[in-house]
């Protein structure tokens, strides 16, 4: 039996009032909740969270990428991961 999550990529679109951020398939991702980081793998329930201001880590196949995000809210759906950010930027 498979591990849920396990290493399989999912599709991730990161998307400021400017612009789309960042578009693709990821192994793990880890958002600034509004009350505490939220680690999020393949098959993860539905989920809808206000996001806090802090650090989004994207784990890709080519490493890892960092952004810096303020208010909004992620929601997660059959392997679609959207967050909607009120300011994002690499770094």
């Amino acid at each position: 039996m498979a591990v849920p999550g396990s290493g399989r990529p999912f599709n991730v679109s990161l998307i400021s009032p400017e612009r789309k951020v960042f578009e693709g398939p990821v192994k793990f991702l880890v958002v600034p909740g509004f009350d505490g980081e939220i680690g999020i793998l393949r098959d993860h329930a539905p989920l809808m969270a206000l996001l806090g201001e802090g650090t989004l880590r994207i784990v890709t196949e080519q490493g890892t990428r960092r952004f810096h995000v303020s208010g909004g809210f992620v929601q997660v759906v059959d392997n679609e991961v959207s967050v909607l950010s009120e300011e994002a930027t690499e770094g």
